[in-house]
């Protein structure tokens, strides 16, 4: 406090960050989020700052090198996770840390994650709970074709599902992870035309 004080465009905002509207919390127009948190709420926070009303145009935070690599993942090894993350902005690896420059050293390396926010989502936001559904459905079961998951996960048959990613432009034993942001919009379009 002591070190920011002279400081009129800095807040510090103490409190359980999960349960915390940023609306509430902030009154400018666009805010950064600087950030050390606790490692175990890395991904339950971003996503609390990304479904937020009022979200902050860039977010700075300290997280796990691990859960860094998964957000900043490119077509071909994408997750859950970094789709969740680059609907909303361009993340970027800002430095490493290793563990040896914390006292006491915990057992994992850290990164310095930057997230830019786009003005708009990739996905328009009226399209964006579809978005997710169909996210959530294509990663529930690991190593099986998109048109087994999105069969089970969103209780369709395999033959209505093959029609969807044939609609999208997507080979239907493609896995989810293997589909590129682009492409999870292209199914998006075709969910909402064939539903």
């Amino acid at each position: 406090r002591e070190a920011l004080a002279g400081f009129t465009n800095v807040t510090i905002c103490e409190g359980d960050m999960l349960k915390l509207s940023p609306d509430v919390l902030i009154d400018a127009e666009r805010y950064v989020v600087v950030a050390n948190i606790p490692y175990y709420i890395t991904s339950a926070l971003i996503r609390h700052l990304l479904e937020a009303e009022h979200k902050p145009t860039r977010m700075v935070l300290t997280v796990q090198e691990e859960v860094a690599e998964r957000i900043l993942a490119r077509d071909g090894k994408m997750s859950l996770l970094a789709l969740s993350v680059q609907v909303y902005g361009k993340p970027e690896l800002q430095a490493r840390i290793p563990a040896g420059c914390f006292f006491p050293p915990p057992k994992v390396d850290s990164a310095v994650l930057s997230i830019e926010l786009y003005v708009e989502p990739l996905i328009p936001v009226d399209s964006l709970d579809m978005f997710f559904e169909l996210v959530h459905a294509g990663f529930s079961q690991k190593r099986k074709t998109l048109r087994n998951t999105l069969a089970a996960g969103l209780g369709k048959s395999p033959a209505w599902v093959e029609t969807l990613l044939v609609a999208a432009g997507i080979d239907p034993q493609r896995r989810a992870e293997t589909l590129s942001m682009q492409e999870w919009k292209q199914l998006v379009e075709a969910y909402q035309q064939l539903s």
